[in-house]
């Protein structure tokens, strides 16, 4: 049930979508020269990496690691990044991994491949198992705003709980935090 909605869900989100994605292209590529996707390598379920697209919020000559790795994120980040980051609208592109089979609508959100702290915690609480998702439980209780622990210890959580409703109300409290930019770091 759960990868029936996760490919009526992309399907249709890319489909009504596509004129928002095409405008946000041209955003991207005219604010800062370079392709308007990035395509990051990604720790996905059972731990094996695959490329996950977004639209590019970075200069092209930006380190490939986690913005907080950074020491100085505010230079790589550009201006219209800065806002696609807070509203959240840099992930649309990862609908597309979710039609692929990569990820799922709702899961543990996919660990850069400079992330193996994070991995590590993750594969000891047994959430390697889980499909990333294009938001999770961990996202809507704290997103960039909490530590690598409570971040895994929110993902166990919603392993242990995960169900249709579950994810549902994940979606819901996705769309409220994102509308607002709430919890967004860089």
């Amino acid at each position: 049930m759960k990868r029936a909605l996760d490919v009526a869900g992309a399907g249709a989100g890319l489909f009504l979508l596509l004129p928002l994605l095409l405008v946000l292209a041209v955003l991207v590529r005219r604010d800062s020269p370079g392709p308007a996707l990035h395509w990051s390598s990604r720790f996905g379920r059972d731990n094996r990496l695959f490329l996950m697209p977004k639209f590019r919020t970075m200069r092209t000559d930006a380190p490939d690691v986690a913005t907080e790795a950074l020491e100085d994120p505010d230079r790589w980040i550009t201006p219209a990044g800065r806002w696609l980051r807070r509203t959240s609208l840099d992930e649309l592109p990862q609908l597309w991994s979710i039609l692929a089979g990569k990820m799922s609508l709702v899961g543990p959100r996919p660990a850069l491949h400079t992330q193996h702290d994070l991995i590590a915690l993750r594969t000891g609480a047994g959430i390697q198992v889980l499909r990333p998702g294009l938001t999770g439980w961990a996202q809507v209780n704290g997103r960039d705003v909490i530590d690598l622990e409570r971040k895994v210890e929110l993902d166990a959580d919603y392993l242990a709980r995960r169900s249709l409703g579950f994810d549902v109300a994940i979606l819901i409290l996705t769309l409220r935090r994102a509308f607002i930019g709430r919890d967004v770091r860089h």
